[in-house]
């Protein structure tokens, strides 16, 4: 079994690279270059070079701030919903009663947005890049609004 896969895993890499096989060329046959090695003209790399940005910018440094804020708010209108004996749907309410984990887990929320801004960013994606703030702020400031709109859960009394 191990040796097919083995064998099948094997003609798979094969006929991938066979697609990259080409023949000679004959001497008389000058090489062509490829337009990835023509120089952009001169306007469109200055056009290029201002829709660049380093990550690290003014504009990423309020958005991955407003993400934080969002994601401690939310933090914080989480403890409360617990407090008023609401109950937490997405995390179980053993982690958000674990001060200490679930502070981890939104800290780490909030490492994972910037990781794929950077990751965006890192690839020219820079739209996406913004978007990834944008859309994770707004996210975890309704969740966090909402968890503060809901009323209090009042236990019933049995008489």
């Amino acid at each position: 079994m191990l040796n097919s896969r083995m064998f099948l895993l094997l003609a798979l890499l094969a006929s991938m690279g066979a697609s990259k096989v080409c023949a000679q060329a004959t001497a008389s046959e000058a090489p062509t270059t490829s337009p990835a090695a023509v120089p952009i003209a001169g306007k469109n790399r200055t056009m290029e070079l201002t829709r660049e940005h380093r990550f690290w910018d003014k504009q990423n440094a309020w958005l991955f701030a407003g993400v934080g804020a969002a994601r401690t708010l939310d933090y914080f209108s989480t403890l409360n919903l617990r407090r008023r004996g609401d109950q937490e749907i997405l995390l179980t309410n053993d982690v958000v009663d674990n001060h200490a984990a679930f502070a981890a887990i939104e800290a780490a929320g909030t490492g994972v947005s910037i990781g794929v801004s950077y990751l965006f960013h890192r690839y020219g994606h820079h739209k996406l890049e913004r978007w990834t703030s944008i859309v994770h702020f707004g996210l975890a400031t309704t969740g966090a609004v909402r968890n503060y709109s809901l009323k209090t859960a009042h236990p019933r009394t049995t008489p």
